[in-house]
């Protein structure tokens, strides 16, 4: 019999599905071990011996218990406690995981030690605790928090801020609303940091951090990215008919109040400042797609461009390269008297934006 017609030996396609589910298998064992260390590494004990001696042996049980597969025909008595063994810890780390909660009752740092409150009654929105910090640098910085008064019917435009500080994939977005009479607001979705604490997008994973929503002056929150912080920031006009940019706004003031009532995770991919923007404009345009971008939020402003959200009769190249605001921003004084002064100068040359609102 010629040897290309030689049948295969019993058992052979058997034999590949075997190592192939075998394989599956351990590589869910590793990716269980890699999330456990995790949990470990961001939720453990402060005492970094304890933290890593847990994290070490974790790691060995989940070795131990990929080792312990049968990829070959060993006695299943043999493997069977180390399975047992690395199967009993994954649910107590679940269990951990699933008894970790929310608080508003820590030590916060001073930036998001306080929430907004906001009242509305008809075109009158009152808020309360708007952030307008002077930053000198990130560590010096005077404090002070406003009550301040809103006319809904004088709400005249939104602009989209994204500020990289980790490569051209991950960005902070914001959302800065603008009043006839040359006011500005801005909302953004921040970690809630406790007092020495820093932002970790690994750690956001893993339930380290709450979610707080900031309400902020211009000169606060856009400035210290551009200036204190030394990130790249860029502002884009929206492309939003009038009517929207009222439902817009009070998204943003329900989401604050939702998180006053029942605080929340904050999750690197899933729950984080671009998810939070998409979640309230698909209230008000329903049929806005997903997209690979909403997760790598540094794409986020040309995500918004192919749905027809930036000014329109502009490339996203000559949108974004007239839109970059350091330059402009850092020509504005920390302690410029006039509080509209850097708002205008970061939108000067901005496609959308007319001479006459740069006057106010």
């Amino acid at each position: 019999m010629p040897a290309a017609e030689i049948p295969p030996a019993p058992g052979a396609g058997r034999g590949w599905l075997r190592i192939a589910a075998l394989g599956l298998l351990s590589t869910a064992i590793l990716a269980v071990a890699a999330w456990g260390a995790g949990l470990i590494a961001f939720q453990g004990p402060a005492a970094a011996p304890l933290r890593n001696g847990l994290i070490g042996a974790w790691c060995l049980l989940g070795a131990a218990a990929c080792a312990a597969l049968p990829w070959r025909r060993a006695s299943a008595a043999r493997r069977r406690p180390a399975l047992i063994a690395f199967a009993a810890g994954f649910a107590v780390l679940l269990a951990w995981w699933f008894a970790l909660a929310p608080s508003q009752d820590r030590d916060w740092a001073d930036d998001v030690a306080r929430q907004f409150d906001a009242q509305v009654r008809g075109d009158r929105v009152v808020l309360r605790n708007v952030r307008d910090f002077q930053w000198r640098s990130e560590t010096d910085y005077t404090p002070r928090w406003e009550t301040r008064e809103y006319d809904l019917s004088k709400l005249s435009s939104a602009d989209l801020v994204l500020s990289y500080w980790m490569g051209p994939n991950i960005a902070h977005t914001l959302v800065s609303f603008g009043f006839d009479d040359g006011r500005r607001l801005v909302f953004s979705l921040e970690i809630r940091k406790e007092r020495g604490e820093s932002f970790s997008a690994l750690g956001g994973f893993f339930r380290r951090f709450e979610q707080v929503l900031v309400a902020a002056d211009e000169r606060d929150i856009v400035r210290t990215r551009s200036n204190a912080r030394g990130e790249d920031v860029y502002l884009y006009r929206l492309n939003l008919p009038p009517q929207t940019l009222r439902p817009m706004f009070l998204g943003f003031l329900a989401k604050a109040d939702e998180l006053k009532r029942k605080p929340a995770f904050y999750n690197t991919l899933t729950s984080n400042c671009t998810t939070v923007v998409f979640e309230i404009a698909r209230h008000v345009v329903p049929d806005l797609p997903l997209d690979y971008r909403l997760l790598a939020a540094g794409h986020f402003a040309e995500y918004v461009y192919d749905q027809g959200g930036l000014v329109p009769g502009y490339s996203y190249a000559q949108l974004r390269e007239r839109g970059y605001v350091n330059p402009r921003a850092r020509a504005i004084p920390a302690d410029a008297a006039d509080a509209g002064a850097y708002s205008r100068a970061i939108r000067r040359g901005v496609p959308g934006i007319a001479a006459s609102e740069l006057a106010r």
